[in-house]
């Protein structure tokens, strides 16, 4: 077996010291984001009056903490759905280079907000921005959602065959899904130019925004989260099985069509709900499983589970780390986690030269 596949369960550690661990990291981030901002920090006693009462602040600064504990939450349960979609793709797919990112599922769910946006935006029939109302983001969701499994669907036939998955295959249809979403991600860019609102709104979507998150969206997304981790005790174990094959899996009485749909789907709803809220995000799925994996071992009943905690402690400590080394530039997350998880991703392929030579 390649380094590029999945390994044995192992326990390097044991998954609650590390579940403890990122939960500590989880509070940690969310009161350095409370003090983080272009405005003057704030003391942890002045932003939990903020939160839930006691002696009042002045009703900016109420306002301001508000927003900063809006974001955070936004950041942990983005970062979270992408590093659990991430976990599940590569059990799946059975390989840890397998991701949201670079399968293009959150180009394709990018895409398929964007087509929304524009379609609301006036771009569309009118008698979807005329009926859209309140439902304007369910819309966008829907559509990201869609856009997820347009990718996701297509990529089991591409890359499995006779129950073995091609590593080759699978990297170069995401290398064409991403290049394909991105061109028609271009082109409606370039349709909506004229309308200032709407072009800004694709354009944060392309980079990702954790900025100005709206309470409605913070629940959307930790609502996705939840029925992510809720889906978690029924495929952990078969996914597990999987990782011998479909064959031995089904000889063992897995359903292999039905754990691979219900994986698929919720990969796909966990990509969707992160991209409709923050915008398209990429390798946090990479890089969060791949550093559970070297701590605890591949067994999935630890790993998706952590690798939530992790997604979203690496996400929002990028987040705060550049809000505090660069005040100024205001880099949107998907840039920062590209320049982090593009020279990993590299590594990756660098250290399985050899197998990457036989394929």
């Amino acid at each position: 077996m390649g380094t590029s596949e999945l390994t044995p369960p192992r326990r390097a550690a044991g998954p609650w010291l590390l579940g403890a661990a990122l939960a500590l990291v989880w509070l940690a981030d969310f009161a350095w984001a409370l003090r983080l901002g272009p405005t003057r920090p704030f003391s942890l006693d002045e932003a939990w009056r903020a939160l839930v009462g006691g002696a009042p602040l002045d009703a900016t600064d109420a306002i301001i903490v508000r927003l900063r504990a809006l974001r955070a939450l936004t950041a942990l349960s983005v970062g979270g759905a992408l590093a659990l979609s991430g976990a599940y793709l590569q059990g799946l797919f059975r390989n840890a280079l397998a991701s949201p990112g670079v399968l293009g599922v959150t180009s394709g769910a990018s895409l398929g907000a964007a087509l929304a946006i524009a379609g609301l935006g006036g771009f569309g029939p009118g008698a979807l921005v005329e009926s859209s109302g309140r439902l304007g983001p369910l819309f966008v969701t829907a559509f990201a959602l869609v856009g997820a499994l347009a990718v996701l669907v297509p990529l089991v036939f591409v890359a499995g065959g006779g129950g073995r998955i091609s590593v080759p295959a699978l990297l170069l249809a995401g290398m064409a899904v991403n290049a394909l979403c991105s061109g028609l991600l271009a082109a409606v860019q370039s349709l909506t130019l004229g309308n200032f609102e709407v072009a800004r709104a694709l354009f944060a979507w392309g980079f990702g925004t954790l900025e100005d998150r709206a309470g409605w969206q913070v629940a959307l997304s930790w609502g996705a989260l939840a029925l992510g981790a809720l889906s978690i005790p029924f495929v952990a174990l078969e996914l597990d099985l999987l990782a011998g094959g479909d064959e031995d899996a089904a000889a063992l009485g897995v359903s292999v069509p039905r754990v691979r749909a219900l994986v698929l789907f919720v990969s796909a709803l966990l990509a969707a709900s992160a991209v409709s809220v923050a915008g398209q995000i990429v390798f946090v799925g990479l890089l969060a499983p791949h550093f559970v994996r070297l701590v605890i071992g591949s067994a999935h009943r630890a790993l998706l589970p952590l690798s939530i905690l992790a997604g979203g402690a690496l996400l929002l400590t990028a987040d705060c780390l550049q809000r505090a080394w660069l005040p100024g530039a205001n880099l949107a997350p998907g840039v920062v986690l590209s320049l982090i998880g593009a020279p990993f991703f590299l590594f990756l392929l660098a250290s399985q030269r050899r197998e990457l030579s036989s394929w």
